[in-house]
């Protein structure tokens, strides 16, 4: 489905556009981290002094982070929005389950596993500008659905799908839903009426290794991990002051620069789009859409070889998640794709440290690289 050029923002002469597959670490938030790496080393689920200052730093970080969420829940660590995935979806108990075509492989895979073991599972398609036809979820979502997970912000194609409607029918129904957040938090606004929210840290310049769960108020769900619960809502496993404190750091910064961040982007977004000019075909809608993506294909344009000859400029042919399985995107080929024109879109990430110099020169670079295969063909 994928392959990524991602040698990583700050080595030295790469632009890096892959914002989807993860984000500059925020200077904030590793020097929020520097301290619980150093020498505050002590367990936070410990009773004595240290223990508990390292418990208050976490708290201090599910503060900072559930403050971008809605409120009247409790939000949960995890390794990784995968394990809140997977610990929403398993956690659900009894019932069918149904979600998107374009979802990210953390929910596919988990409902496809659940499938086989006998769960009921309905995968709805998509429209070809990636958003669901919410006609045809109102007649999948009846009475017996347990459970509805949709993303709210795709990670390949940055389609925003109308999850609070879709909250509505599941409810309707007497489903939950979950709402796959990792692209939109601290991003754009989460609608209310999810019932739980999976989040990651590095998709908003926080470290890798840390997400949460957000469950609503009243909502009880089967834990994933067995061994000690240390979490409110059941999670067990030792959890890491200092990847929480970065996790609060780059939260606390998503809503103190939230404007200058949403200006930032659109202005970005319509620099990228003036300066591709003709040629390219955006895949998913252009308006309901997150514009720090750019999914975008070319007539017969090689991929493979347009990565080669741009080795330092960092950009994505699909999800990271993917990359290397020789696949071409699921989401791209849900939304009405052939094989080869899934094949000839590249995706251009970018955010609050992408200069505009950047982009106009990986553009170029890009438009000129593209135009010499027509020419040699």
């Amino acid at each position: 489905m994928a392959q990524c050029v991602a040698r990583g923002a700050g080595v030295r002469g790469m632009i890096y556009l892959d914002y989807q597959a993860t984000t500059p670490l925020a200077p904030e938030a590793l020097q929020a981290m520097l301290p619980w790496l150093q020498n505050q080393h002590a367990n936070p689920h410990s009773a004595h002094a240290p223990g508990r200052a390292a418990k208050a730093a976490v708290e201090v970080a599910r503060e900072s982070v559930a403050a971008l969420l809605p409120a009247g829940g409790s939000l949960s660590f995890t390794g990784g929005a995968t394990e809140a995935i997977n610990w929403a979806i398993k956690g659900v108990g009894a019932g069918g389950i149904v979600t998107l075509a374009t979802e990210h492989a953390a929910t596919l895979d988990t409902v496809w596993a659940l499938a086989r073991a006998g769960r009921a599972a309905t995968v709805l398609p998509v429209k070809s500008d990636g958003l669901i036809d919410l006609d045809a979820a109102r007649a999948a979502i009846r009475p017996g659905t347990a459970l509805v997970a949709a993303m709210l912000v795709n990670n390949e194609i940055g389609v925003i799908q109308p999850i609070a409607e879709l909250a509505t029918i599941a409810h309707e129904a007497g489903a939950l839903l979950l709402c796959d957040a990792v692209q939109g938090y601290g991003r754009t606004p989460i609608p209310d009426g999810c019932d739980m929210i999976a989040i990651s840290a590095h998709k908003i310049h926080g470290p890798k290794g840390v997400g949460a769960l957000w469950i609503r108020n009243g909502v009880a769900i089967e834990p994933l991990l067995h061994g000690g619960g240390q979490e409110t809502s059941g999670r067990s496993g030792t959890l890491s002051p200092a990847l929480c404190a970065g996790f609060g750091a780059a939260a606390r910064l998503a809503a103190d620069h939230a404007d200058d961040d949403t200006a930032h982007v659109a202005d970005l977004w319509a620099l990228a789009n003036e300066r591709l000019g003709d040629g390219w075909v955006v895949n998913g809608s252009v308006e309901q859409r997150y514009h720090g993506n750019v999914n975008i294909r070319r007539e017969r344009l090689d991929v493979n070889r347009l990565m080669s000859e741009l080795r330092d400029i960092a950009f994505s042919a699909g999800s990271a998640c993917a990359s290397g399985s020789g696949r071409s995107s699921h989401v791209l080929r849900a939304i009405g794709l052939s094989d080869a024109q899934a094949r000839s879109s590249i995706r251009l990430g970018f955010g609050r440290y992408t200069t505009e110099e950047e982009l106009v020169i990986a553009i170029d670079r890009i438009n000129a690289a593209a135009a010499a295969q027509r020419i040699a063909a």
